[in-house]
């Protein structure tokens, strides 16, 4: 039974009356329009004197209406594209009639455990199911602002309007504003909403400036707030401090015809290193993903995060491997987090849900020495195919509107490089607000995308803007180019990947990428680097290239079957050169029954070396390349 809210010590926040409160924020109002008149004040600032004017009109503390904004959207538009939790602009306010349910648009399908000593695992995903009635707040905003819904949609002065009228109302009915803003985040467990009002409390307290993606500046001063609550942490569940985690278990059972589900039991890091934290959508609502991971017949992941207010789900203990990447040797060396949300769509994810994950990754990293850069924490698209059958098959997801660089921003560990000025290895790092891809397909049908910003570099065979994308032979076995389809990864780098130029020519810059030159305008996308590159050895002409890192036939004892080496079908020539991830031994986690007492580490002499070979990462054996310093 969930406890009600109790008033936090804000006393500067609360209403000793709405008389004296009125007055009070007439009075600052008053003061600040005297100091400032509109007219003369900077176009960039529409948005500040829209906070200002909406805090005034509806008696809501500015900083508070800031500070709600800034974790729900940072202050931006977002090309009036909803959230992946159906929220429109600066106010994230909800309207999932217009937004819709979404669906999986991925280019084929995947098994999740990608394992071949297995039957495929190829779960059927269900119908979504309705979400909550938390997501359609803007009809509440409508009837308090007199506005029509489509109005607080597009127009982000009104946006800022009906938020405001939301805020004031749920003060209204608690008494206090922490409570409002908790109310605001639309959570239905009482861990979740504070957790977000914790979340603006301490953004208010520290302050925060920025220019969203339309080009306004907002800048939200540090307001003294106190106390700010940490979270009690679920004993069961492995997480950071202040922020709430719950336990939502998935299960380990077994199932009829020797089959069971739906991850496998290990011991790790003792039995294998953890590599990598993969960064997964759900393609669905939190409520049908909170479903679908405690089914034994479906597959698993370690933990979800919900876009409304970043509440925090594990489902499987670390050290166990869950069913989530497609490629069973990245499974077996990895955390996998599930983020509520439809790359499909291309749509948005929030701030709060940015701030939580960011927490979590860097806990994760942290327990587990993983390097906090772009080649150990990967999307889901960037995880190889096993074998040229499954590539084209391989998820896509969180897609090419995910923050990357923003991301490691909340990590303390920003993805700008640096390297010596010209050097031959570059980082990825467009402007995402700026940068904006012409991409299609969001809604299915080759439409074009909403014009936003994105953190992908698309590529293309020559330096023209006419030129035709590049060619992935595994995608396309027939040899066609690339298209500019939302899930078309085949010719596009991603914001923090780390790529070798290949040559420079009048403003372009072509990388090595997939075994070819890509081209694109090098108009501050990129940054220098330091670091190693890969390159075939001496008499070598090609070197094959892998999906993942399994050892040599001699390694397995008699009672495993051996799983076989197979290349990918991509060309690693002589004179071409790759970033280097990491340098790995050869392993292979044999886990095809229930009893994990017959589960067996199996570590090979082979070693091999993790590059940055496209926009997934792969494998070369190390005895066939030399490693170099880039310079």
């Amino acid at each position: 039974m969930s406890r009600p809210f109790r008033p936090v010590a804000l006393e500067p926040l609360r209403r000793r009356s709405k008389r004296t409160a009125g007055l009070a924020v007439l009075t600052l109002a008053a003061g600040l329009l005297a100091a400032a008149p509109a007219d003369a004040a900077p176009a960039d600032q529409q948005r500040q004197r829209d906070f200002t004017a909406a805090a005034r009109e509806f008696g809501v503390p500015e900083h508070v209406l800031l500070g709600v904004s800034f974790l729900e959207s940072r202050w931006d538009f977002n090309a009036g594209t909803p959230s992946t939790s159906a929220g429109y602009g600066p106010m994230h306010l909800t309207d999932l009639r217009e937004a819709g349910t979404g669906t999986h648009h991925d280019a084929g399908e995947e098994d999740p455990r990608g394992d071949e000593a297995r039957r495929p695992k190829l779960p059927v995903t269900p119908a979504p199911k309705p979400p909550p009635p938390g997501l359609q707040t803007i009809d509440e905003a409508a009837a308090l602002t007199g506005q029509a819904v489509a109005t607080l949609r597009t127009d982000t002065t009104q946006n800022i309007r009906g938020g405001a009228a939301l805020l004031a109302k749920y003060q209204r009915e608690a008494g206090d504003w922490y409570a409002a803003v908790a109310r605001y985040s639309g959570a239905k467990d009482e861990a979740g909403a504070r957790s977000f009002a914790d979340e603006v409390f301490d953004t208010i307290s520290k302050g925060v400036s920025r220019k969203t993606d339309d080009g306004q500046s907002v800048t939200l001063a540090a307001t003294p707030v106190s106390p700010v609550r940490a979270q009690a942490e679920d004993p069961k569940t492995e997480c950071p401090k202040k922020v709430s985690c719950l336990s939502v278990p998935a299960p380990y059972q077994e199932l009829p015809n020797n089959d069971y589900g739906n991850h496998d039991k290990a011991d790790r890091p003792k039995s294998q290193k953890v590599e990598y934290i993969v960064i997964h959508d759900t393609e669905g609502y939190w409520d049908t993903a909170m479903d679908l991971v405690r089914d034994p017949t479906y597959v698993s992941w370690h933990y979800t995060i919900r876009s409304s207010d970043g509440q925090i789900a594990q489902h499987v203990p670390t050290k166990d491997v869950a069913w989530h990447a497609g490629n069973w040797y990245v499974n077996a060396k990895s955390v996998g987090i599930e983020h509520e949300g439809f790359a499909a769509k291309g749509t948005w994810y929030t701030e709060a849900m940015y701030r939580t994950s960011a927490k979590l990754v860097g806990y994760l990293a942290r327990k587990y020495d993983v390097p906090l850069d772009r080649a150990h924490i990967i999307g889901h698209d960037n995880v190889p195919g096993t074998i040229p059958s499954t590539i084209k098959g391989m998820h896509w997801d969180p897609g090419p509107y995910w923050d990357w660089s923003h991301y490691f921003d909340l990590m303390g560990a920003p993805l700008a490089g640096f390297g010596r000025p010209g050097s031959p290895l570059v980082t990825i790092t467009p402007d995402f607000a700026t940068n904006q891809p012409a991409f299609t397909g969001c809604e299915g049908g080759g439409k074009p995308c909403p014009a936003r910003g994105s953190g992908s570099v698309v590529l293309r065979s020559e330096p023209t803007d006419a030129a035709p994308l590049l060619k992935d032979i595994g995608l396309r076995p027939d040899g066609s180019v690339s298209t500019m389809d939302v899930s078309d990864v085949g010719s596009r780098a991603e914001t923090g990947q780390r790529y070798v130029i290949a040559e420079r020519r009048d403003g372009w810059t072509a990388i090595w990428y997939l075994g070819q030159k890509g081209w694109f305008r090098d108009a501050r996308a990129t940054s220098p680097s330091f670091g190693l590159v890969v390159t075939p050895k001496p008499g070598l002409a090609t070197v094959p290239v892998f999906g993942r890192a399994y050892p040599e036939a001699e390694a397995y004892p008699a009672n495993v079957p051996v799983q076989q080496v197979v290349p990918l079908p991509y060309t690693f020539s002589a004179g071409q050169r790759y970033s280097l991830g990491n340098v790995v031994g050869s392993e292979y986690f044999s886990a095809t029954t229930f009893d994990p007492a017959n589960h067996v580490v199996v570590k090979g002499k082979t070693r091999y070396v993790q590059i940055q070979f496209g926009h997934r990462i792969a494998f070369v054996k190390a005895d066939d390349v030399r490693i170099l310093p880039a310079f």
